[in-house]
């Protein structure tokens, strides 16, 4: 799996976890609705700052982010 995708179905599992929409999730990360659904949607790589808004949002560490098994066997993304 790509970093990418891992990182993307994490946002989703975090957002399920606290019974939460990507809508909320971009309330109170601080990032438009319009950007997180893009990011969400598009193949395009998720920035370090984007996912450190998300993490402020949820109040929780980047670490706390990373520290799931899906990030375990990801594939590096050549561009």
């Amino acid at each position: 799996m790509k970093i990418t995708d891992a990182t993307k179905i994490r946002i989703k599992e975090l957002c399920n976890n606290r019974n939460i929409t990507l809508n909320k999730l971009s309330l109170i990360s601080g990032i438009t609705q319009s950007t997180l659904n893009s990011l969400m949607k598009d193949n395009k790589g998720i920035t370090i700052n984007t996912i450190q808004k998300i993490c402020d949002g949820l109040e929780i560490t980047i670490t706390d982010f990373f520290n799931d098994k899906i990030f375990e066997n990801v594939e590096q993304e050549i561009e």
